[in-house]
């Protein structure tokens, strides 16, 4: 078994196959996450990758501790970097940085899974997730503060019909295991691929 470090470089490396085929409009593109274009997510998941921990609080002490704001900030910061030098970053940043490489490599293959898919869903592009990551992400997703999953999923049992997979009490929510975990992480559009006798619960824990 891989570790989660491994992982989440096996992702990173999937996502830089995966832009690179890109084009010029589909980076300009709407995503999941709102007021974000393509380009602007991709910015967001390696532009902290080349600064230290202590670059990284001084930037969140100046966006007064707000997370998103400082999120904002450095999208903004970024915002000259054309798709091939977004796509260098990512290459660059095959290992997970200072921040990211937190909880062994969870952190970066969480948001790694998460952000490739607020890129593909808008844009039509389906992907097989390997099973291996899903299963270390979904478990991290539960109680990672930035998801909070478990807290989103509370009162309902997840059950995965592609992994073997499935976690909490109540009644079930199922369907794919990427689905799951995009609706622990909010993305609402997620709940169309779901079914069960939980499904309106977890939808008004994350609407």
């Amino acid at each position: 078994m891989r570790s989660a470090m491994e992982l989440a470089r096996a992702e990173r490396i999937d996502l830089a196959e995966f832009l690179a085929g890109l084009t010029s409009e589909q980076w300009d593109a709407a995503s999941l996450c709102t007021q974000w274009r393509v380009r602007d997510v991709v910015t967001h998941m390696i532009g902290y990758e080349d600064l230290s921990r202590t670059e990284f609080y001084s930037r969140v002490a100046k966006a007064g501790f707000n997370p998103n704001k400082a999120n904002a900030h450095r999208v903004a910061e970024l915002a000259d970097r054309t798709p091939q030098q977004l796509l260098e970053m990512v290459r660059a940043a095959e290992t997970p940085g200072v921040l990211t490489s937190g909880f062994g490599g969870r952190i970066a293959l969480l948001d790694g899974i998460i952000h490739q898919q607020d890129i593909r869903r808008p844009l039509g592009i389906p992907r097989e997730i390997p099973g291996e990551r899903l299963a270390v992400a979904l478990d991290f997703a539960r109680w990672a503060p930035p998801v909070r999953g478990a807290v989103r999923a509370r009162g309902v049992r997840l059950v995965a019909t592609d992994l073997d997979w499935s976690r909490g009490r109540g009644p079930e929510v199922t369907g794919p295991a990427e689905a799951l975990l995009m609706a622990m992480a909010a993305r609402s559009c997620a709940l169309a691929d779901l079914d069960g006798p939980g499904k309106s619960t977890l939808a008004q824990h994350i609407s």
